[in-house]
């Protein structure tokens, strides 16, 4: 019996929530401009090609001890 409240209210909580996410960021009822950085398929393709070029570098694997919070190096030993 109590189930259907809780069902209903719950849906009911959702479509407020996604009908105020939309009408504030999709809308712009209090004003503002998407950034061209956002809008602009180039502009991400570059940032993403910019990315992807870094180098990634690591130090060796660590494992954190939180009760003492002291970091302790793995050596591998490879056979």
């Amino acid at each position: 019996m109590a189930g259907k409240y809780i069902v209903g209210s719950l849906v009911g909580s959702f479509f407020i929530a996604y009908a105020c996410d939309y009408i504030m960021s999709d809308k712009k009822i209090f004003g503002g401009t998407i950034p061209s950085t956002v809008s602009n398929k180039e502009w991400f393709q570059e940032t993403d090609k910019r990315m992807q070029a870094w180098p990634r570098t690591a130090g060796p694997p660590v494992v954190m001890n939180p009760i003492s919070r002291q970091n302790f190096i793995i050596k591998t030993t490879e056979s």
